[in-house]
């Protein structure tokens, strides 16, 4: 699993799986942002199925999806300006390819 860190508490990440969740969380992180719609691709696991694990591993987790390739909305945009003031941090956030919640994160720290 590869990331990217957009700032000392904000990662962002292409696809994860319920198998990264570990991962995630031993490399410190306490909340999980998904930010891709369930069935873009076939066979990408749902953020269900990735916030149970995730809440079984002790992790924060909330969806946020923004359909590809648009921009994420200003609900989005409000959405991440809430997670990351009131969820735990490091947050984790990922979509297809990671472009999506790195614009997510970029729009709602500007504010």
């Amino acid at each position: 699993m590869q990331y990217h860190s957009v700032s000392p508490d904000f990662a962002v990440s292409p696809q994860i799986t319920v198998e990264d969740i570990p991962l995630i969380r031993d490399a410190g992180f306490k909340t999980i942002i998904c930010n891709r719609p369930d069935g873009e691709e076939a066979g990408q696991p749902s953020a269900e199925t990735i916030g149970e694990a995730a809440r079984k591993a002790g992790l924060s987790f909330i969806a946020i999806p923004v359909s590809a390739p648009l921009t994420p909305s200003s609900d989005a945009v409000i959405e991440t300006q809430e997670a990351i003031n009131t969820l735990p941090g490091p947050i984790f956030a990922y979509c297809r390819s990671g472009n999506r919640s790195a614009q997510a994160w970029t729009l709602a720290t500007q504010s």
